[in-house]
């Protein structure tokens, strides 16, 4: 198993941009913080994106774009159970919940009752 130990080159600097994008956001957020919710909202939107795209531009960030196409591949594979049998499924768990329920119950109320016996 070879592990590839050559990053890009200016994969730190890309970091550094996306960690200073980041925080010009959140430091913008709190110096407009008179402005409208929703221009925050949107301009912090805007810059995370921008973020994302210098990221995805990384070693690690193309590394983890393929593990995003690759999960949606696997999901995709993936056979759903039906409606019905989520129902029955959701019955099961819900009576066994019920059941180990009162058994804990009735042996919570058994030992209590022993214990009084015992101190009087």
């Amino acid at each position: 198993m070879s592990v590839d130990t050559t990053a890009g080159k200016l994969d730190s600097v890309k970091w550094v941009v996306v960690f200073a994008l980041l925080a010009a956001g959140v430091v913008g957020n709190s110096y407009f913080s008179s402005e409208s919710l929703l221009y925050r909202v949107l301009g912090f939107v805007a810059i995370a994106l921008i973020a994302a795209m210098v990221a995805l531009r990384t070693t690690k960030g193309a590394a983890f774009w393929n593990l995003v196409k690759s999960s949606r591949t696997e999901i995709r594979k993936v056979v759903w159970p039906t409606r019905q049998e989520t129902v029955q499924t959701t019955l099961i768990v819900v009576v066994f919940v019920l059941v180990v329920a009162l058994m804990l119950w009735g042996l919570d109320s058994f030992l209590g009752w022993l214990v009084s016996l015992a101190i009087g």
